[in-house]
């Protein structure tokens, strides 16, 4: 019953319009689902300029972006002269029992600071994190003191650090906005150091660490910064790339995957960079931010909110969850989908995450029609083969999304894959890519309403994304 009401809610505020928003100063932060998690800013790093923004000064929970701070007090104390790079720290019990990501030394064996550091930028070592807290504040609880006075001198206003991991704790808060004060503070104080923040790789006692930060190996001008997961985070990224000698930092909180984050740090980037690009060529683009969303970004035409569609974590630093279904009654569109493309053949390599995946789940549109089937082909010298039996007639007229996007071969590639890991759920269903207003819609539809619900519920106890939709 309870189940029943909340739907019936969640339906109420989608058909009202109803968009509710985190509040600065409300601990602890929103994380219950993507909307209410999600949050972004580009900035340029030179001048500071916001180029966009969504959510920038909403409460979020940093995650593993908590250890710039840790690796910032850790420079300014290589530069003050209060430590070194060769000193050998003692992993402590504390520091010992922190859950992964973790390099994992034992109680009582020593590291360098130099190799705690590569350690935490690297791996994103939680008990690494610890160990360089308690060398240079004496104790995690000292050092996450400095840690929030320090976010004080820089600017972050909305910032407290209780951990010096960015696991779990509800005390703990920031802001993408802050967020990118915090990296534009590293490289502009730091430079000599900001190198940690980027390296590829770590080889350490006979193993190769590798960053996890899938961006930087692409070769489009990243250079750092952080990656961050916990359950209550989602998947948050800081990045910053420099290209034609100008760089920007983004910053992006709440993601749903590993895959689908990245990819919309970097369309975020591009279009930052694009603004750039103009504006050298003698545009005149005063408010970047426009230019952003005219491009679909931070805003929505439909009233449910932006979504990451998820089949795997790949972060390795936790796994999220998330059970909402958003239910919603497809209201007459202002214009019908202009083509319908049929099932696509698999084309997606295994692993490969799509080149744009900047999702969104959009109201409900007419019901599309069913694709005519191919003509079998009469070989040379043998008797023609039967027609195939026609489609059967769908079972109802009830659709579940599970996503929109702005490639129509990202939506093709994810329906298949969704088809692929839900086969049960969907074997009645007849699969749909519909185009409107720019959007691809991945639609399995002709399913009858137990059907629909049922399919949703499961995508959502595997953490991907669905909208069931209402008949018209």
């Amino acid at each position: 019953m309870n189940a029943i009401f909340r739907r019936r809610f969640l339906a109420a505020l989608v058909l009202g319009g109803i968009v509710l928003t985190p509040t600065v100063g409300v601990a602890p932060p929103e994380a219950q689902s993507t909307d209410s998690r999600y949050a972004a800013i580009v900035v340029d790093a030179a001048s500071g300029e916001v180029l966009f923004s969504r959510f920038a000064d909403a409460r979020r929970f940093p995650a593993s972006i908590t250890k710039v701070m840790t690796l910032y007090l850790a420079f300014e104390a290589l530069e003050s002269g209060k430590a070194k790079l060769d000193d050998n720290l003692t992993v402590s019990p504390r520091a010992a029992s922190q859950p992964p990501s973790k390099l994992g030394l034992a109680a009582g064996q020593t590291i360098s600071l130099d190799d705690a550091m590569r350690a935490t930028a690297v791996r994103s070592a939680n008990d690494m994190a610890v160990v360089i807290a308690e060398h240079i504040g004496g104790s995690e609880g000292r050092f996450t003191q400095m840690m929030t006075e320090k976010a004080r001198e820089l600017g972050m206003e909305h910032t407290r650090f209780t951990t010096a991991n960015g696991l779990p704790d509800t005390r703990q808060a920031t802001t993408a906005r802050d967020l990118s004060i915090l990296s534009r503070a590293v490289m502009r104080d730091y430079p000599q150091y900001y190198r940690y923040l980027g390296l590829h790789d770590w080889f350490y006692k006979g193993r190769d660490y590798r960053n996890t930060n899938g961006l930087l190996a692409t070769g489009r001008g990243y250079d750092g910064i952080k990656t961050g997961f916990t359950n209550a985070s989602g998947y948050n990224l800081a990045a910053s790339s420099v290209r034609d000698g100008k760089r920007i930092i983004t910053i992006v909180m709440g993601g749903r995957s590993t895959a689908s984050r990245n990819a919309h740090v970097a369309e975020l980037m591009d279009t930052g960079f694009e603004v750039q690009r103009r504006r050298g060529q003698g545009e005149n683009i005063q408010l970047a931010q426009a230019f952003f969303e005219q491009r679909g970004y931070g805003v929505s035409s439909d009233p449910a909110p932006v979504a990451y569609a998820s089949l795997s974590d790949e972060d390795g630093e936790g796994v999220g969850s998330s059970t909402e279904v958003a239910y919603v009654s497809g209201p007459p569109p202002r214009s019908l989908p202009t083509e319908v493309t049929p099932p696509p053949s698999a084309r997606r390599a295994e692993n490969r995450p799509p080149e744009s995946l900047t999702a969104a789940l959009n109201g409900g549109s007419a019901a599309a029609p069913t694709p005519p089937a191919r003509a079998t082909r009469n070989p040379p010298a043998r008797a023609a083969a039967p027609a195939p039996a026609p489609a059967p007639a769908p079972a109802g007229r009830w659709t579940v999304q599970v996503g929109a996007f702005r490639e129509e071969a990202v939506a093709r590639d994810w329906l298949n894959n969704v088809s692929r890991r839900f086969s049960s759920q969907f074997s009645n269903a007849q699969r749909d890519v519909q185009t409107a207003n720019g959007w691809y819609r991945s639609r399995f539809t002709g399913m009858t309403q137990q059907a629909a619900e049922a399919a949703c519920e499961a995508l959502s106890e595997r953490r991907v994304t669905c909208m069931v939709v209402r008949p018209s």
